[in-house]
């Protein structure tokens, strides 16, 4: 049966292959994660000059780092002099300076080269000229987003419209104050499974039923199938008898500083393309940071956020943690079970959205925009 003889109320999706093929995955690195805003690395986490972070978009390695000045910088992790990868370290401190670990050349904070063996004798090297190649950086939502493009895109039209597309308008996530929150938790997750799928995954809550049994005792509506994302400006309310966004349902913490009582006992699910989570509950924030790795593998880091006075204080995060790490548990199980299958004659031509599902749809034509690809 083709796409033009499905019923209507079925949609096609994407063919297996497009979830398998390493030369789609390149192509996905090279027109969307390195052409498009990629929230890279928590502002927070990088509180002293010297403070640094690699992080892997697209095909490059990227460093970012704090500034003399206080300001974030971004750079190629890259040294200019024979190509040798810079910081191999995943994350530290330096005290004034980047030195290649190969020749020795060394770069400032703000990325200039400052020395090299036998620079001296070089008069006519041009130090700004050489020095490391600058990555543009946006900070929003106490995160860094970086764009290797040389002319990004409009922050607001991308970034911030999925979140205005979602919300109704860009106050609603202003309310919770995110930039002003502290990390209460940290988890990474190795997820063997291409990137689509997780993000379709959390698009969609025709599956929460069937796997997500304490995210449906505490959001009960979810149990009919329709996430939050498929209305927009719609929060998923707490069921009757739920005091909290807990594991158990019991009460949670003092309602964040600016949510509205419209917005209080309600669950809010955003989907920031290309790889941004965030989930928004009355006393705190979730955001996960996709980092595909291959095809078949994602990374995901996943930050509990809370009042600072919450993490200050040593108060027990360990309930409210728990429900979405065992959600995220469950879907990134599921994701894994689709993987392999996407390989399978079966699914050669794809298989199906629901109504319910219908809105994945979209996602999947904006990829096949963005990589400028006949339907593959």
């Amino acid at each position: 049966m083709t796409a033009t003889e499905l019923p209507s109320s079925l949609i096609p999706t994407l063919p297996g292959h497009t979830y398998t093929d390493p030369a789609i995955f390149e192509l996905e690195q090279e027109k969307i994660f390195e052409q498009m805003w990629f929230c890279a690395v928590r502002s927070a986490d990088l509180p002293d000059a010297g403070n640094f972070r690699t992080v892997q978009i697209g095909r490059e390695s990227v460093l970012v780092s704090r500034s003399r000045d206080g300001s974030l910088r971004a750079f190629l992790n890259i040294c200019r002099h024979r190509g040798a990868k810079l910081c191999t370290e995943e994350s530290g401190t330096v005290k004034r300076n980047f030195q290649c670990p190969y020749h020795a050349w060394t770069y400032g904070l703000d990325g200039k080269l400052v020395a090299a063996p036998n620079l001296t004798s070089m008069p006519d090297i041009d130090r700004v000229e050489y020095g490391l190649k600058a990555v543009h950086l946006r900070e929003w939502l106490g995160y860094a987003w970086l764009c290797l493009a040389q002319e990004p895109p409009s922050f607001e039209e991308t970034v911030q419209q999925d979140v205005r597309e979602r919300l109704g308008n860009l106050d609603a996530i202003g309310n919770y104050q995110v930039s002003e929150l502290d990390l209460g938790r940290r988890i990474t997750y190795d997820v063997k499974a291409n990137w689509k799928l997780i993000i379709e995954n959390f698009m969609e809550c025709y599956h929460c039923a069937t796997i997500h049994p304490e995210l449906t005792e505490v959001l009960p509506e979810f149990a009919d199938g329709y996430a939050a994302q498929y209305y927009v400006g719609h929060g998923a309310v707490f069921g009757e008898e739920i005091k909290g966004f807990t594991i158990d349902g019991s009460e949670g913490f003092d309602t964040l500083d600016g949510v509205g009582s419209d917005q209080e006992r309600r669950y809010y699910a955003i989907t920031v393309r290309p790889q941004v989570f965030i989930n928004l509950v009355p006393d705190h924030v979730i955001i996960h940071r996709m980092f595909p790795m291959a095809a078949d593998r994602t990374i995901v880091e996943c930050d509990w956020l809370y009042a600072k006075d919450v993490v200050a204080t040593g108060k027990d995060v360990s309930r409210s943690v728990e429900l979405f790490h065992r959600v995220n548990e469950q879907d990134f199980e599921a994701c894994e079970r689709c993987q392999p299958a996407m390989s399978s004659r079966a699914y050669a031509q794809g298989g199906v959205l629901v109504p319910s599902e219908h809105h994945i749809g979209e996602f999947h034509r904006w990829v096949e925009e963005a990589t400028s690809t006949e339907r593959w």
